[in-house]
Protein backbone atom coordinates (compact mmCIF):
# COMPACT_ATOMS: atom_id res chain seq x y z
CA UNK A 1 0.00 0.00 0.00
CA UNK A 2 2.59 2.48 0.67
CA UNK A 3 4.57 1.82 -2.06
CA UNK A 4 1.15 2.63 -4.31
CA UNK A 5 0.86 5.73 -2.65
CA UNK A 6 4.16 7.05 -2.99
CA UNK A 7 3.95 6.96 -6.61
CA UNK A 8 1.47 10.33 -5.81
CA UNK A 9 4.18 11.65 -3.71
CA UNK A 10 4.95 15.14 -4.58
CA UNK A 11 7.58 14.88 -7.65
CA UNK A 12 10.77 16.47 -7.62
CA UNK A 13 11.19 20.49 -8.57
CA UNK A 14 12.05 20.58 -12.27
CA UNK A 15 13.93 23.41 -13.74
CA UNK A 16 12.38 26.03 -15.69
CA UNK A 17 14.94 24.76 -18.49
CA UNK A 18 15.13 21.53 -17.71
CA UNK A 19 13.90 20.17 -21.49
CA UNK A 20 14.84 16.69 -20.90
CA UNK A 21 12.69 16.26 -17.13
CA UNK A 22 9.71 18.23 -19.14
CA UNK A 23 9.96 15.44 -22.19
CA UNK A 24 9.94 12.98 -19.75
CA UNK A 25 7.00 14.17 -18.37
CA UNK A 26 4.91 14.46 -21.19
CA UNK A 27 6.27 11.62 -23.03
CA UNK A 28 4.76 10.37 -19.57
CA UNK A 29 1.10 11.49 -19.69
CA UNK A 30 0.99 11.16 -23.44
CA UNK A 31 1.83 7.44 -23.30
CA UNK A 32 -0.91 7.12 -20.51
CA UNK A 33 -3.55 8.92 -22.07
CA UNK A 34 -2.75 6.79 -25.28
CA UNK A 35 -3.18 3.80 -23.47
CA UNK A 36 -6.47 4.79 -21.30
CA UNK A 37 -7.89 5.76 -25.14
CA UNK A 38 -6.90 2.33 -26.69
CA UNK A 39 -8.16 0.36 -24.04
CA UNK A 40 -11.35 2.18 -23.94
CA UNK A 41 -11.99 1.51 -27.56
CA UNK A 42 -11.54 -2.06 -27.34
CA UNK A 43 -15.05 -3.32 -27.17
CA UNK A 44 -15.78 -1.02 -30.33
CA UNK A 45 -14.14 -3.37 -32.65
CA UNK A 46 -14.69 -7.31 -33.24
CA UNK A 47 -12.56 -10.00 -32.30
CA UNK A 48 -10.46 -9.93 -35.19
CA UNK A 49 -8.86 -6.49 -34.08
CA UNK A 50 -9.30 -6.88 -30.45
CA UNK A 51 -5.69 -8.32 -30.06
CA UNK A 52 -4.05 -5.39 -32.03
CA UNK A 53 -5.82 -2.79 -29.99
CA UNK A 54 -4.72 -4.46 -27.28
CA UNK A 55 -1.24 -5.00 -28.10
CA UNK A 56 -1.17 -1.14 -28.97
CA UNK A 57 -2.05 -0.23 -25.34
CA UNK A 58 0.05 -2.16 -24.22
CA UNK A 59 3.07 -0.88 -26.15
CA UNK A 60 1.73 2.62 -24.51
CA UNK A 61 1.22 1.84 -21.35
CA UNK A 62 4.56 0.27 -20.70
CA UNK A 63 6.43 3.03 -21.92
CA UNK A 64 4.65 5.05 -19.74
CA UNK A 65 5.28 3.15 -16.50
CA UNK A 66 8.86 3.31 -17.89
CA UNK A 67 8.59 6.97 -18.33
CA UNK A 68 7.90 7.62 -15.15
CA UNK A 69 10.45 5.87 -13.53
CA UNK A 70 12.29 7.52 -15.88
CA UNK A 71 11.57 10.91 -14.85
CA UNK A 72 12.21 10.72 -11.21
CA UNK A 73 15.51 8.60 -12.04
CA UNK A 74 16.95 12.17 -14.03
CA UNK A 75 15.40 14.58 -11.34
CA UNK A 76 17.05 12.81 -8.90
CA UNK A 77 20.49 11.66 -10.61
CA UNK A 78 20.70 14.70 -13.67
CA UNK A 79 21.83 11.40 -15.74
CA UNK A 80 20.58 9.42 -18.51
CA UNK A 81 18.45 6.41 -17.46
CA UNK A 82 19.84 4.25 -20.17
CA UNK A 83 19.10 0.93 -18.11
CA UNK A 84 15.35 1.82 -17.78
CA UNK A 85 15.44 2.99 -21.65
CA UNK A 86 16.81 -0.33 -22.50
CA UNK A 87 14.29 -2.12 -20.96
CA UNK A 88 11.79 -0.91 -22.16
CA UNK A 89 12.73 -1.02 -25.57
CA UNK A 90 13.37 -4.46 -25.52
CA UNK A 91 9.56 -4.97 -23.81
CA UNK A 92 7.74 -2.78 -26.29
CA UNK A 93 9.82 -2.77 -29.61
CA UNK A 94 8.93 -6.45 -29.84
CA UNK A 95 5.56 -6.05 -29.68
CA UNK A 96 5.81 -3.11 -32.66
CA UNK A 97 7.05 -6.37 -34.81
CA UNK A 98 4.09 -8.40 -33.75
CA UNK A 99 1.95 -5.53 -34.49
CA UNK A 100 2.99 -6.20 -38.51
CA UNK A 101 1.81 -9.95 -38.13
CA UNK A 102 -1.31 -8.82 -36.40
CA UNK A 103 -2.35 -7.01 -39.20
CA UNK A 104 -0.62 -9.15 -42.04
CA UNK A 105 -2.47 -12.41 -40.30
CA UNK A 106 -5.52 -12.41 -42.61
CA UNK A 107 -3.11 -12.22 -45.60
CA UNK A 108 -1.08 -14.98 -44.62
CA UNK A 109 1.81 -14.16 -42.30
CA UNK A 110 3.16 -16.72 -40.24
CA UNK A 111 4.25 -17.09 -36.76
CA UNK A 112 7.79 -17.80 -38.23
CA UNK A 113 7.87 -14.12 -39.79
CA UNK A 114 6.46 -12.86 -36.18
CA UNK A 115 9.22 -14.79 -34.47
CA UNK A 116 12.02 -13.79 -36.81
CA UNK A 117 11.01 -10.31 -36.53
CA UNK A 118 11.07 -10.15 -32.90
CA UNK A 119 14.63 -12.40 -32.59
CA UNK A 120 16.06 -9.33 -34.73
CA UNK A 121 14.42 -6.64 -32.60
CA UNK A 122 16.05 -8.11 -29.14
CA UNK A 123 19.07 -8.85 -30.99
CA UNK A 124 19.36 -5.26 -31.82
CA UNK A 125 18.30 -4.24 -28.40
CA UNK A 126 20.53 -6.45 -25.89
CA UNK A 127 23.53 -5.80 -28.28
CA UNK A 128 22.98 -1.82 -28.54
CA UNK A 129 22.84 -2.19 -24.65
CA UNK A 130 26.30 -3.96 -24.34
CA UNK A 131 27.81 -1.34 -26.95
CA UNK A 132 26.23 1.55 -24.94
CA UNK A 133 26.71 0.69 -21.77
CA UNK A 134 28.71 -2.53 -20.62
CA UNK A 135 31.40 -2.80 -23.33
CA UNK A 136 32.65 1.01 -23.74
CA UNK A 137 36.08 1.32 -24.83
CA UNK A 138 38.51 0.98 -27.46
CA UNK A 139 36.46 -0.47 -30.76
CA UNK A 140 34.10 -2.93 -28.45
CA UNK A 141 31.20 0.00 -29.56
CA UNK A 142 31.63 0.07 -32.89
CA UNK A 143 31.00 -3.32 -33.31
CA UNK A 144 28.45 -4.27 -30.98
CA UNK A 145 26.63 -1.06 -32.91
CA UNK A 146 27.10 -2.77 -35.96
CA UNK A 147 26.01 -5.92 -34.76
CA UNK A 148 22.56 -3.93 -33.59
CA UNK A 149 22.65 -2.32 -37.35
CA UNK A 150 22.75 -5.38 -39.13
CA UNK A 151 19.80 -6.91 -36.95
CA UNK A 152 17.88 -3.29 -37.53
CA UNK A 153 18.41 -3.10 -41.36
CA UNK A 154 17.14 -7.10 -41.40
CA UNK A 155 13.57 -5.75 -40.11
CA UNK A 156 13.49 -3.23 -42.16
CA UNK A 157 14.30 -4.94 -45.51
CA UNK A 158 11.71 -7.81 -43.84
CA UNK A 159 9.24 -5.05 -43.75
CA UNK A 160 10.02 -3.00 -46.46
CA UNK A 161 10.75 -5.58 -49.29
CA UNK A 162 10.76 -8.66 -47.90
CA UNK A 163 8.25 -11.06 -46.89
CA UNK A 164 6.20 -8.61 -44.84
CA UNK A 165 6.03 -6.41 -47.82
CA UNK A 166 4.87 -9.26 -49.81
CA UNK A 167 1.82 -10.08 -47.80
CA UNK A 168 0.98 -6.79 -47.57
CA UNK A 169 1.05 -6.31 -51.09
CA UNK A 170 -1.18 -8.97 -51.92
CA UNK A 171 -3.59 -8.03 -48.84
CA UNK A 172 -3.99 -4.53 -50.66
CA UNK A 173 -6.17 -1.90 -49.45
CA UNK A 174 -6.11 -0.24 -46.61
CA UNK A 175 -3.89 -3.54 -45.00
CA UNK A 176 -1.31 -2.45 -47.45
CA UNK A 177 -1.23 1.49 -46.46
CA UNK A 178 -1.29 0.63 -43.39
CA UNK A 179 1.28 -1.01 -43.28
CA UNK A 180 3.31 1.12 -45.69
CA UNK A 181 2.82 3.74 -42.90
CA UNK A 182 4.46 1.69 -40.85
CA UNK A 183 7.45 1.17 -42.27
CA UNK A 184 7.62 4.78 -42.51
CA UNK A 185 7.58 4.83 -38.76
CA UNK A 186 10.46 1.83 -38.81
CA UNK A 187 12.81 3.62 -41.29
CA UNK A 188 12.33 7.52 -40.37
CA UNK A 189 10.90 7.08 -36.54
CA UNK A 190 13.40 4.50 -35.74
CA UNK A 191 16.56 6.12 -37.29
CA UNK A 192 16.70 8.04 -33.80
CA UNK A 193 18.06 5.17 -32.05
CA UNK A 194 21.34 4.45 -33.75
CA UNK A 195 21.54 8.40 -33.96
CA UNK A 196 21.69 8.29 -29.83
CA UNK A 197 23.34 5.13 -30.13
CA UNK A 198 26.52 7.10 -31.93
CA UNK A 199 26.17 10.08 -30.17
CA UNK A 200 26.17 8.47 -26.82
CA UNK A 201 29.33 6.04 -27.77
CA UNK A 202 32.66 6.66 -28.37
CA UNK A 203 34.48 6.90 -31.67
CA UNK A 204 34.37 9.07 -34.89
CA UNK A 205 30.66 9.22 -34.88
CA UNK A 206 30.66 10.65 -31.38
CA UNK A 207 32.16 13.69 -32.99
CA UNK A 208 29.58 13.73 -35.63
CA UNK A 209 26.68 13.71 -32.89
CA UNK A 210 28.18 14.06 -30.04
CA UNK A 211 26.49 17.41 -28.00
CA UNK A 212 23.02 16.53 -28.80
CA UNK A 213 20.60 16.10 -26.09
CA UNK A 214 19.54 12.79 -27.15
CA UNK A 215 16.83 12.38 -24.18
CA UNK A 216 14.95 15.31 -25.76
CA UNK A 217 14.76 13.70 -29.10
CA UNK A 218 14.69 9.90 -27.46
CA UNK A 219 11.62 10.75 -25.67
CA UNK A 220 10.09 13.08 -28.44
CA UNK A 221 10.76 10.07 -30.92
CA UNK A 222 9.07 7.53 -28.85
CA UNK A 223 6.13 9.32 -27.62
CA UNK A 224 5.59 9.67 -31.85
CA UNK A 225 6.65 6.34 -32.31
CA UNK A 226 4.67 4.34 -30.00
CA UNK A 227 1.10 6.40 -30.08
CA UNK A 228 1.53 6.70 -34.02
CA UNK A 229 2.19 3.09 -34.23
CA UNK A 230 -1.27 2.77 -32.35
CA UNK A 231 -3.12 5.00 -34.13
CA UNK A 232 -1.91 3.35 -37.62
CA UNK A 233 -3.71 0.33 -36.34
CA UNK A 234 -6.35 1.91 -34.87
CA UNK A 235 -7.31 3.57 -38.04
CA UNK A 236 -7.01 0.42 -39.91
CA UNK A 237 -9.56 -0.88 -37.78
CA UNK A 238 -12.13 1.78 -38.03
CA UNK A 239 -11.67 1.56 -42.03
CA UNK A 240 -11.99 -2.13 -41.99
CA UNK A 241 -15.21 -2.24 -40.06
Amino acid sequence: MEKFLSLFAAAPVMATDDYVGFTFFVGCMAMMAASAFFFLSMSSFDNKWRTSILVSGLITFIAAVHYWYMRDYWATNATSPTFFRYVDWVLTVPLMCVEFYLILRAAGATRKLMWRMIGLSVVMLVTGYLGEAVYTTGAQPAIWGLISGLAYFAILYDVAAGEAKKLAVAAGGAVEAAHNTLVKFVFIGWAIYPIGYMAGTEGWYSGIFGGLQMDVIYNIGDAINKIGFGLVVYNLAVSSK
